[in-house]
């Protein structure tokens, strides 16, 4: 990784300040932040990462979608790449972190945990707990992707619980989606080591799955829309709590990303 310096004016969120400062990068961390005398252009700060997208629904390859979500401040996707495998299997998926690489932003792909989605589709590719271990055993993959499948993980469904085995035995994360799932039934979907959800569409779900350990993702997309019934949370959960869009069409992108969720809960009042 190179090694750089950058100045600019600093955007210090803990101690809700701004000043001039030069950045010194080494090694692709920050290594040195030194306070500059006079004026500096332009501004640092954090960059914004979407918890949880399908890079697909953009109708965009990765480094095109990378170009654009940048705009906004964006600079990372923990990306979920099953609609293309649907289509296309682990080449797919393949495609998807190749591209990806072209270009320096970070996109965090994991290894999609229903292809098909449902037994009725017929997209054309199957992905099954084999591959998907070795999928996983790939370094270019972060995590099991979203198990969507629910009634397989209730009813210990053996290729379901394969897959998740999988991530365990390599200490990757398993993602979630499970939609109006609550009390037993909640308890007993996160209990086999899932860590996630951005499919709440009530407060009182969410809270549910909060009080079992799961981490709860405020989704604000093109097609879904939970952010006004779950940004209360943010009070007393901030620190298990995400933004992401879970799906963002091109002419939406065009107009905001996750910066505009940050907007949005700061204007009502959130600690930024």
């Amino acid at each position: 990784m190179s090694s750089f310096t950058v100045k600019g004016n600093l955007v210090d969120i803990p101690a809700r300040r701004i000043f001039p400062a030069e950045v010194t990068v080494a090694g692709g961390r920050i290594a040195f932040i030194e306070e500059i005398p006079g004026r500096a252009e332009g501004y640092l700060l954090p960059g914004f990462v979407d918890a949880h997208v399908h890079v697909e629904s953009s109708m965009l390859i990765p480094s095109e979608f990378a170009r654009l979500a940048v705009t906004h401040g964006t600079v990372a996707t923990v990306s979920d790449p099953h609609e293309i495998a649907n289509v296309l299997g682990v080449e797919g998926v393949e495609y998807m972190i190749a591209n990806g690489k072209q270009v320096p932003f970070h996109f965090f792909f994991g290894a999609p945990s229903c292809v098909p989605a449902t037994a009725f589709e017929t997209a054309g590719a199957h992905i099954d707990a084999e591959a998907t271990g070795r999928l996983l055993a790939s370094p270019a993959i972060g995590y099991l992707a979203e198990m969507m499948n629910f009634p397989g993980v209730l009813n210990s469904d053996p290729e379901v619980m394969a897959k998740i085995a999988h991530a365990h035995r390599l200490g990757k994360p398993v993602d979630g989606h499970a939609p109006g799932l609550k009390g037993e039934l909640a308890r007993r979907y996160i209990a086999v080591g899932i860590t996630t959800d951005h499919e709440c569409f009530t407060r009182e779900e969410a809270l549910d799955k909060l009080a079992c350990g799961m981490k709860i993702l405020i989704r604000e997309g093109s097609a879904a829309k939970n952010f006004d019934a779950l940004i209360g949370l943010m009070h007393d959960h901030a620190e298990h709590l995400m933004f992401c869009s879970d799906d963002k069409h091109p002419d939406s992108l065009v107009l905001g990303h996750i910066n505009d969720l940050c907007a949005r809960a700061v204007g009502l009042g959130h600690d930024v």
